[in-house]
């Protein structure tokens, strides 16, 4: 017998024990979890760094500046333009690259600020329960009577078209669908033990909002932020299509669709005419699907929900 084999007077159900129960590090879970993960969030995954790597280095992969213009307004695409020009004569390829740039980062900020105010006040109205309370759902209730993208022209058409009143008021307006989902979620924590046992330490109300609620919770606001940044980002692309977000020269997907619309009458003499004015919409609409299998996917992981097989 080999002196590597184990007898059994060696053996201890504590070794044994201690080896299953070997806590994983969180690098490991994720990787593990990211290999459960099935092909449609692979795909959405992948998407969604395509789109952030040409973002972050636009300037370093477009062939031109952003406002270039060249002589030639409606270039067809050849080697010097691969998706020709614009009706002044701009690269369309090089205003692609830098609409995810403009479009994206202004989606994540205005994301990211509905957020931050939707989700303080959803917390404190879950928390205090008194006329604060229903002073806010009231008036959440008031604004989201009105249709957002309605209330948007309304509101941009009497202050100046800017990207920080296009931020604010979208921002602002989104914040009313964080808030009730924040407030739901957050008014089922509030009334367990940890909850009360923290305010009779007699901790102050942001530590228990930072540390007991707010971690407890994080699962249906993360799916929802991804699911508030489809919807702001589409918003932002409406409005600028309408004329009213996103102001030239900046570069936007939107305002792309309605600067070349009217090449789509051309394609039955040149089908790439045609389809430049799709590019700019095929780009927003894949950004939104990809989005949205990531959601799904977590939303799935996070409920605690398991295949059967």
């Amino acid at each position: 017998m080999s002196d590597s084999t184990q007898s059994p007077s060696d053996y201890t159900a504590s070794s044994e024990v201690g080896a299953v129960r070997k806590r994983r590090t969180r690098r490991e879970r994720w990787w593990l979890a990211l290999k459960k993960a099935p092909v449609s969030a692979w795909f959405g995954m992948l998407v969604i760094a395509g789109y952030v790597f040409v973002a972050v280095f636009a300037p370093l992969l477009a062939p031109y500046g952003e406002a270039e213009i060249f002589p030639t307004p409606f270039a067809p695409w050849d080697a010097t333009h691969q998706f020709g020009t614009d009706q002044i004569g701009r690269d369309i390829l090089t205003r692609m690259i830098y609409g995810a740039r403009n479009t994206m980062g202004i989606a994540l900020v205005t994301t990211l600020l509905s957020f931050l105010i939707g989700g303080g006040l959803g917390l404190i109205a879950a928390i205090n329960r008194s006329w604060l309370d229903q002073l806010l759902s009231r008036m959440t209730d008031v604004i989201m009577a009105i249709p957002s993208l309605i209330f948007a022209l309304m509101l941009l058409s009497i202050f100046k078209p800017s990207v920080a009143s296009l931020i604010f008021i979208i921002a602002v307006l989104d914040s009313t669908r964080v808030f009730r989902l924040t407030r739901s979620v957050a008014i089922n924590v509030v009334v367990m033990d940890y909850v009360e046992a923290a305010r009779l330490r007699g901790e102050k109300l942001s530590w228990i909002m930072r540390h007991e609620i707010l971690p407890n919770i994080m699962p249906p606001l993360v799916a929802e932020f991804g699911l508030r940044f489809s919807f702001v980002f589409l918003t932002i692309a409406s409005l600028s299509f309408l004329g009213v977000g996103i102001q030239p020269p900046t570069a936007d997907w939107g305002s792309m669709v309605r600067e070349n619309a009217s090449l789509i009458q051309f394609a039955q003499y040149d089908i790439k005419a045609g389809i430049t004015p799709l590019l700019p919409a095929a780009a927003i609409g894949l950004l939104t699907v990809a989005v949205n299998f990531v959601v799904d996917w977590f939303l799935h992981k996070s409920s605690g929900l398991r295949d059967e097989h």
